[in-house]
């Protein structure tokens, strides 16, 4: 299923007639309508100089959390150690934000610009333990085209 779509990211993003913001909009609706344990898709980045993230854009359904602070959840966690966090039950973490009743894993890649974390791709599903290896080198992928634009 990844390889399929590694060619369709790459022609979303070689759409320099679009803003960064509307082609990574354009990834997060791909990856929600063709991943079936992908339920919501967004990006987070760092809130210029704060130790905070900012949502970005994403698809699925509306959050709260549009601000997190650096080492808070999952996201703030991998905004602080700069690695990969794949969470295969959600309800099994103390340091875990939730977003919805629903959501049973969790995963989150950070995204690097010039060696350094801006961001990060977070992927919340409904299906415990879902994601593999072959998640996180696709969202790698994704980050490091998505790094491109940016």
């Amino acid at each position: 299923m990844f390889d399929a779509l590694r060619p369709a990211i790459k022609g979303i993003i070689s759409q320099e007639e679009k803003s960064a913001e509307e082609r990574m909009q354009a990834i997060c609706d791909l990856l929600k309508e063709t991943v079936p344990h992908y339920d919501w898709v967004g990006f987070y980045f760092r809130d210029g100089e704060k130790e905070q993230l900012k949502l970005g854009a994403y698809a699925g359904a509306p959050t709260d959390h549009t601000i997190i602070p650096f080492g808070k959840g999952i996201c703030g966690q991998v905004a602080v150690s700069n690695q990969n966090f794949v969470v295969p039950d959600v309800s099994a973490q103390d340091n875990y934000i939730a977003c919805s009743l629903t959501v049973k894993s969790e995963i989150v890649v950070p995204l690097f610009v010039d060696g350094k974390n801006i961001g990060q791709i977070d992927i919340d599903s409904n299906v415990p333990d879902p994601f593999t290896k072959e998640d996180e080198r696709f969202l790698e992928f994704i980050n490091q085209e998505v790094a491109n634009i940016l």
